[in-house]
């Protein structure tokens, strides 16, 4: 499974990093791009698995997850 890892956000916050002391090359704009997106990818990835095992229960106990959901 693929998962965001701490070099990818280490590198993605030096890049924030300098662009706002010293601004990017046109080579560090686009691997910045590349890695935000690669990270958003991964975050929603995961966030829709995590939504994916949720489980609806009201009040009382009971199970209302919605039958799409279920199936």
């Amino acid at each position: 499974m693929e998962k965001i890892s701490d070099e990818m956000i280490n590198e993605i916050n030096a890049l924030a990093r300098k662009s706002k002391t010293e601004g990017l090359n046109e080579e560090e704009k686009k691997r910045q791009q590349k890695l935000r997106k690669e990270y958003l990818r991964l975050f929603r990835k995961g966030f829709k698995q995590q939504l994916q095992h949720v489980k609806v229960v009201d009040p009382k106990g009971n199970d209302i997850t919605p039958s799409k959901r279920k199936n």
